[in-house]
């Protein structure tokens, strides 16, 4: 399947993404605030919102003038994506060569691994 635009989130919507999850709902004002300097102009920020609105990521309420945005996907729901996408476009969707790749590169130790393992056992029963 190939993914589009619409799909896929750049490096700035990722990051606005991770304040709403952080703080949100919140305004494009606090949002700004949030960032450290140098401080993207609000233009810029309030573009990148609505361009997470159209992908259906964000969605916005009108309360008194001031459009407070929040997310329409959970973190857990987009992590999952992500990873499954990382995982199908650098391991060829093998998860066991994303793991391997961990235990080459001496990401992960001994004691992880077997606690992972616990729970894979676990969730097996």
């Amino acid at each position: 399947m190939t993914r589009t635009a619409k799909d896929q989130l750049t490096p700035k919507e990722e990051e606005l993404m991770q304040l709403l999850w952080e703080h949100g709902p919140i305004a494009i004002s606090r949002l700004v605030e949030l960032y450290p300097e140098p401080r993207p102009h609000f233009n810029t920020v309030s573009t990148v919102m609505r361009r997470l609105e159209a992908k259906g990521f964000v969605a916005h309420e009108d309360t008194g003038g001031t459009f407070r945005y929040h997310a329409k996907v959970a973190k857990e729901y987009f992590r999952s994506r992500s990873l499954g996408n990382f995982i199908r476009d650098y391991f060829g969707g093998s998860y066991y060569g994303a793991v391997s790749s961990l235990v080459a590169e001496d990401k992960i130790s001994s004691d992880e691994l077997k606690e992972l393992l616990r729970l894979v056992e676990q969730k097996g029963k």
